[in-house]
């Protein structure tokens, strides 16, 4: 089957092979290259996403349909983006071209760009009846997405549209961060606190992007809500760990088997204010790092209980080779316990005690005799 793009087209289903739309009469071969085969998605704001093929290859195709500038303007920027970023996590842009339908003269903006196949993750946890992930997928994935979000930084952009079902799976296990269509560039307006187009997803989007001034770390705290959203299998906005009166997120409960340091790292990442989430990508990516690094350590399973006493036994420095120390791991205090003396040692001081028992006798009946003359 080959799918017309056109808007107005009232019968867009037609053969595998003709040129031109039997309905509306518009072109079915795209820029000469392109058959467009299914509707992958018609329900994006500005326009609809379609699988084509070029020589048997899948490929996806964007096609704005809303022609308002900013539209336009977004579109166009993420095709600069795509251009110019060169990461496995990110799908590879091929070309963009105008369609024009045959009955309009005005332009349809499209984007062929690599087809990622998997699912999104939102797609994915509800496969497995929202189950959470575990902590070390949970380390392995938000590293993946971070080094991501690190090449966008580094080419002075920034995703603005960060959340599960815009993070694919790949059946070999790999992430990739799809649709930079709200992508924004890091100005001067941007830096010195200027107002920006207002795009953002409820539930994800840092409290500045939804009053319209997003910048770089806003990606941070929508990654924060979206591990979020793993770990619990439950969406931020749901009231089982949202309170919505005081806005605050009570999550940790939902997730007991996960480790202080990257729940603090998460709770960092959504902090309200700005200035109190990661300074940039390799600040969280540092930090993961060392929270692996713990996770992997021998004994590692018992060290993320506080209440785990460990006893260590070794030889001291001391005069006496023979002390031993047990440490507790829950207290700065160390408690020496010496080995018993030899033989000969204890057989002088049972004589010494037996003697002392012996005189205490004596005077104690000589005072009583004393007494009773």
């Amino acid at each position: 089957m080959s799918l017309c793009i056109n808007p107005r087209c009232r019968n867009p289903q037609n053969p595998d092979n003709p040129l031109f739309c039997q309905a509306c009469g518009s072109e079915l071969l795209l820029a000469g290259r392109y058959r467009v085969t299914r509707l992958l998605s018609g329900k994006g704001g500005f326009g609809n996403t379609y699988e084509v093929t070029r020589d048997d290859t899948p490929k996806v195709l964007k096609v704005l349909t809303n022609p308002i500038p900013k539209a336009v303007e977004l579109f166009q920027q993420e095709v600069r983006v795509l251009s110019q970023l060169n990461h496995p996590g990110i799908p590879k842009g091929e070309m963009d071209f105008t369609f024009f339908a045959r009955d309009s003269q005005e332009p349809l903006h499209c984007l062929v760009m690599e087809k990622i196949e998997g699912l999104d993750l939102e797609e994915y946890l509800e496969g497995r009846q929202n189950r959470p992930i575990d902590e070390r997928l949970a380390l392995e994935w938000l590293t993946q997405v971070a080094e991501v979000l690190h090449e966008v930084h580094q080419r002075q952009f920034f995703h603005r549209d960060i959340k599960p079902s815009n993070i694919m799976l790949r059946a070999n296990g790999h992430l990739v961060l799809i649709d930079f269509g709200a992508v924004r560039q890091v100005t001067g307006t941007i830096v010195s606190g200027g107002r920006s187009t207002s795009i953002y997803t409820v539930g994800y989007a840092a409290p500045e992007q939804e009053q319209g001034y997003a910048v770089p770390a806003s990606d941070f705290f929508a990654l924060g809500r979206t591990f979020v959203y793993l770990l619990t299998g439950k969406q931020p906005t749901d009231t089982a760990i949202y309170d919505h009166y005081n806005n605050e997120l009570r999550w940790r409960n939902y997730a007991p088997n996960i480790s202080p340091q990257l729940a603090n790292l998460i709770d960092r990442m959504m902090a309200a204010k700005t200035s109190q989430r990661p300074a940039n990508t390799q600040v969280i990516l540092q930090q993961l790092q060392e929270i692996d690094r713990g996770l992997h350590q021998p004994g590692s399973g018992t060290s993320q209980n506080p209440k785990t006493r460990k006893v260590v036994s070794h030889t001291s420095s001391s005069t006496n080779p023979k002390t031993r120390k047990v440490v507790s791991h829950t207290s700065s205090s160390t408690v020496v316990s010496p080995e018993y003396a030899g033989f000969w040692p204890r057989f002088v001081a049972a004589l010494l005690d037996t003697l002392i028992l012996g005189i205490s006798r004596f005077l104690i009946g000589f005072y009583w005799r004393r007494r009773a003359i």
